[in-house]
């Protein structure tokens, strides 16, 4: 090979395998939008609410929807974030009426309705807790991408590790983002009124 053409296929070479390495980040960050698709969160579930209410993704329609995952016997995480959630609710008055607001169990085998009925009294009203067969909670939980695991205790019981998102869904029932919690409940709740 001549030598000046050479190094101008080494540089060419170089410069191509930079190019696809750009790419390739730029694709998995998601700062190409023509190249990937939106996030897949979401889509079909049915559940039972405490009350013994079907709710399906068809209930999202219409107004923002708040859902967090978790389960009654969390320790701290999970009464946490419900409180803030429910601080938020507060802070949005009557508005509060125009939001959804979700608790999915990740637990079913603990978390009957009657169950999330009784740990949901000590949060705001709006909060509706959801419950299903195994099944049912395993499909709900993989269309939002939740990580969810059984982890046991030495007593013989178990608790859950899971994500600890709050996830906003706009008015068609397309999630939005990660609801942040960690603000003033006034700040919080003007930020949700956007999407009324």
């Amino acid at each position: 090979m001549d030598r000046t053409i050479r190094p101008l296929v080494i540089i060419a070479a170089f410069a191509g395998s930079l190019l696809i390495g750009l790419v390739v980040m730029l694709w998995a960050a998601g700062g190409l939008s023509s190249v990937t698709a939106p996030a897949a969160i979401g889509g079909p579930f049915q559940l039972t609410d405490q009350a013994g209410q079907a709710v399906t993704e068809k209930n999202l329609k219409g107004k923002p929807t708040l859902i967090f995952f978790g389960f009654t016997h969390c320790p701290d995480v999970c009464p946490t974030s419900l409180f803030e959630i429910s601080e938020v609710l507060k802070a949005m008055g009557s508005d509060a009426d125009r939001v959804n607001a979700f608790f999915v169990s990740v637990d079913p085998e603990r978390d009957t309705a009657a169950a999330m009925k009784d740990y949901l009294s000590s949060f705001d009203p709006h909060l509706k807790g959801l419950t299903g067969d195994p099944q049912a909670v395993a499909k709900v939980i993989s269309a939002y991408r939740v990580y969810a695991k059984k982890v046991p205790l030495k007593d013989g019981d178990y608790t859950m590790d899971h994500t600890a998102l709050v996830y906003l869904m706009d008015k068609n029932g397309q999630f939005v983002a990660p609801f942040n919690l960690k603000r003033t409940p006034e700040e919080a709740a003007k930020d949700l009124k956007r999407y009324l």
